[in-house]
């Protein structure tokens, strides 16, 4: 009666064995799979890192030059304020000239 006890406990520390180390494979891939995984996570970490950095640097550049385009609106206003000036005393001082010349010159 020992010799077929023996044998199927054999053929079960067998198939206990063999299960075993199919477990550890897939272990072993398993945590292959996470390191990949782990590796792939922190480069994604890195490209997002440097999305931000690039979009601070963006709204900073897109900031200097919304206040540039206000300082370059507000001289041109005031440029063409002082030409619209200009050209008002001008229109003034022909018409006073028109009015002050003699009806023979203002004929010719």
């Amino acid at each position: 009666m020992a010799v077929t006890k023996q044998v199927p406990q054999v053929e079960d520390d067998k198939s206990l064995k063999k299960r075993n180390e199919e477990l550890e494979r897939e272990l072993r891939k398993s945590q292959e799979r996470e390191e990949r995984m782990k590796a792939e996570l922190q480069k994604t970490f890195e490209r997002l890192r440097v999305a931000e950095e690039a979009e601070e640097r963006l709204c900073s550049q897109l900031g200097e030059l919304e206040a540039e385009a206000v300082d370059q609106a507000r001289s041109d206003h005031a440029r063409i304020l002082s030409l619209m000036n200009q050209l008002s005393q001008a229109q003034r001082l022909l018409q006073s000239a028109a009015v002050s010349l003699p009806l023979e010159f203002a004929a010719k």
